[in-house]
This record gives C-alpha cells, structure tokens and sequence, in this order.
C-alpha cells in the first residue's frame, strides 16, 4: 500500500491510498470519527473497480490529522490484535 499526500495543512490532511479500498478506509474513518480532536473526515473512490481512494481529515487545531492517524492506527492495531488473541484461543 502506498500513501500519497495530495494536500497538508495545519488542520487538514488530504492522502490518495494507492492499495487501498473500503475495507481500511473505513476501519481508518470509523476511527478517527471516535477522536473528539477530529472535526471532519471522510474517504471517496471515484470507481468502484480502478478507482483509489482519496480520504480528507480535518481536526480542531488542538492535534495534527497525522497525530489523529497515528492514534487511530494503533487503537486499530490493538483491537486486531486481541481479537487475533481471542480467535486463537478458541481455535
């Protein structure tokens, strides 16, 4: 997967996800919806077949989009991981 950033500012954070489709766009906005630091965010793909996903974040000025990423990030990554945790158990 290849992230490329198509917009950065301050407050706002537009990434073209290369590799990416619903699934991690929306695990990712699900997320970053639960940061009360995130005013906006939302991901489009132009075609559902060739289309890449474009997702835009925008936060309150009191974190960078990026910091909120790498938060949501882990938060997802940890979740992942205990349901790994417990799948195996039960396995």
């Amino acid at each position: 997967m290849e992230i490329k950033v198509l917009e950065q500012k301050k407050n706002k954070l537009v990434l073209k996800i290369n590799g990416g489709g619903h699934t991690i766009c929306n695990v990712l906005k699900d997320e970053l919806k639960n940061d009360s630091n995130v005013n906006l965010v939302a991901y489009m793909i132009d075609h559902p077949l060739v289309g890449v996903p474009k997702m835009e974040i925008e936060t309150n000025g009191k974190v960078s989009p990026e910091a909120a990423i790498k938060k949501a990030l882990k938060k997802i990554s940890s979740d992942a991981d205990k349901l790994k945790k417990n799948i195996m158990k039960d396995i």
